[in-house]
């Protein structure tokens, strides 16, 4: 029986594992979900023991397909930006707060009074954001006072988990970018910044690459999973860095980037180089490669389509939806929708901003609706693809997530985004380049550049065609937004 590696994404409605061949096949997977808390409006939250409870559910169910392939090491992925906060004995403290949770407008306020805007963008890559886990922290000192003084360290989604499975609490550098104190220059965490706001930095994990071993498994978890005794755990990476490594996104090729549609939209560029827009409209982080990306987010893409079928069709399947919205024609009829539904990240940083319809007649169809959804999502992105294209512009964007399986829907965003698409016909998300890391890791090969050698190279191509109905529409996508914060 050949070797294998196992993959492990923590993602926010589930978990997926996944056992990986030397050759980059996948020959066993399992996924398990858990419940998102939403105690009080604009807070995300989850209990990190589910995460445990589905992880180690999963990684069973793999374990049992396996049929004699020896596990070699076992790579993790997770959601950025979460907070996990532990005490002394390793317990969490409370329930993790989540990358979309909006609770901390305060904090990033305190945060920008005590260090200048445009220093926190020079030092770490990004303004403050309500998303990040460090206001998180400041919220914890300020509103649950009692728990903050029980704090023996804090941890990201992921890191939490590496450590219950390894009992070593470490990070790396495409996460630890996304938690608002680390330097990009040094790439590890900014004592004057810590300082400043009075935390200590020992709250904190060490930093180290993500293709280092964080520790090895423990016995009573390799019981429980029937994976090998102290088998290598690689730290692995945030779950986009992660992904765009499944893809073959490196800082090797710099005019290839990704785009994925999921819940949120996110546009992915690698670059060899630690440029910030200088007003922090998107995100600067480390790659996982030894590179930095910049990332481009709206938080509210196929959630948006999602949105709408939920509140006004739910009986239609998204199939049918998307085939409505081909009877459309570009630019809706004239019908426009802002996909704003839970706040904006790119390149607005506006958690107070909301979505809208405009200009809607009674010779408007549902169709025309459906596409001015779908049309509305493409101009968002279009806002984060003006400010990364000015720093690391992009020749291609290979395209993932459910809402790129619609061929609609591609060809709306290559023709509003002005990019060729690529869609990879075998897509394996974060999971797969937390494998491949993992692999990079323990030798198996001798950098990335040469592991992804291995990834499959089948795809569709979706070049752009010019319209300029999407010009002129994507013109009053822009007013619609500013008009709509004059008044807000």
């Amino acid at each position: 029986m050949t070797d294998i590696v196992v993959g492990l994404d923590l993602g926010t409605g589930g978990v997926r594992a996944i056992a990986v061949n030397l050759q980059g096949q996948i020959i066993a997977q399992s996924t398990r979900s858990y419940p998102l808390l939403t105690p009080q409006p604009g807070w995300t939250e989850q209990n990190s023991s589910d995460w445990i409870e589905g992880s180690l559910d999963a990684l069973s169910d793999v374990t049992q397909q396996l049929n004699g392939h020896q596990p070699l090491a076992l790579g993790l992925s997770g959601q950025m930006h979460g907070m996990v906060p532990l005490d002394a004995d390793g317990e969490a403290i409370r329930p993790a707060i989540l990358w979309n949770d909006q609770r901390t407008g305060k904090a990033v306020a305190e945060i920008e009074a005590a260090i200048p805007r445009q220093e926190l963008i020079q030092r770490t890559g990004n303004p403050a954001i309500t998303g990040f886990q460090l206001p998180k922290l400041l919220w914890l000192r300020t509103e649950e006072p009692q728990a903050y003084t029980r704090l023996w360290q804090i941890l990201l989604p992921k890191d939490y988990l590496g450590y219950v499975l390894t009992g070593e609490a470490v990070t790396e550098l495409s996460d630890a970018s996304g938690v608002g104190c680390l330097n990009l220059a040094n790439r590890q965490w900014d004592t004057d910044i810590l300082h400043t706001l009075d935390i200590n930095p020992a709250l904190f994990p060490p930093v180290i690459e993500s293709t280092a071993i964080a520790g090895r498994l423990k016995s009573e978890i390799a019981a429980r999973v029937g994976l090998p005794v102290a088998l290598p755990v690689v730290t692995g990476g945030g779950d986009n860095a992660a992904a765009a490594i499944g893809l073959g996104i490196s800082s090797s090729n710099l005019s290839r980037g990704s785009l994925s549609i999921g819940t949120s939209g996110v546009i992915f560029a690698p670059c060899n180089h630690p440029i910030p827009d200088p007003e922090g409209r998107v995100h600067l982080f480390c790659h996982v490669d030894g590179g930095y990306h910049l990332l481009g987010v709206t938080l509210a893409a196929g959630g948006s389509l999602r949105w709408y079928r939920d509140t006004f069709a739910s009986h239609i399947s998204y199939t049918e939806l998307m085939d409505m919205a081909e009877r459309s024609q570009p630019g809706a009829r004239g019908v426009l929708f802002l996909p704003h539904l839970a706040g904006e990240r790119s390149p607005h940083l506006d958690p107070d901003t909301r979505g809208a319809f405009v200009n809607l007649s009674l010779a408007h169809t549902s169709a025309d609706i459906i596409r001015a959804v779908l049309e509305g999502v493409a101009f968002s992105l279009q806002s984060a693809l003006e400010v990364i294209s000015a720093i690391a512009p992009l020749d291609q964007l290979l395209a993932t997530g459910g809402g790129t399986r619609s061929h609609i829907w591609l060809q709306i965003l290559a023709d509003i985004l002005q990019t060729k698409l690529i869609a990879p016909k075998a897509e394996e998300g974060a999971a797969y380049g937390a494998a491949i890391l993992a692999m990079v890791g323990i030798g198996v090969y001798p950098n990335l550049e040469t592991a992804l050698k291995i990834l499959p190279q089948d795809s569709n191509v979706v070049q752009p065609q010019a319209n300029p109905l999407y010009e002129a529409g994507y013109k009053r996508y822009k007013l619609l937004y500013d008009t709509l914060k004059a008044v807000r």
